[in-house]
């Protein structure tokens, strides 16, 4: 069963996606400097914010794929 998360990823848009990955890109920058600084409590929120990141990136390429099929089909 996909997680709430996915399912909120799957039904936004091109342009949501990509506001979306520049702000967990933005909040992975973030973690990681506070980590590097020692300010961190929660090393495990890097993991998670890398993870989302690559979420969406895959659901991003996977649109792009699909796209591409799709006017493969067509032409």
């Amino acid at each position: 069963m996909p997680s709430r998360k996915m399912e909120d990823l799957h039904a936004m848009d091109a342009a949501e996606l990509t506001a979306r990955l520049g702000d967990a890109e933005e909040e992975l920058a973030n973690l990681q400097f506070r980590l590097g600084s020692g300010q961190l409590e929660n090393v495990a929120s890097v993991k998670g914010a890398r993870r989302m990141v690559a979420r969406i990136k895959t659901l991003i390429r996977q649109r792009e794929l699909e796209a591409e099929v799709a006017a493969g089909d067509e032409a």
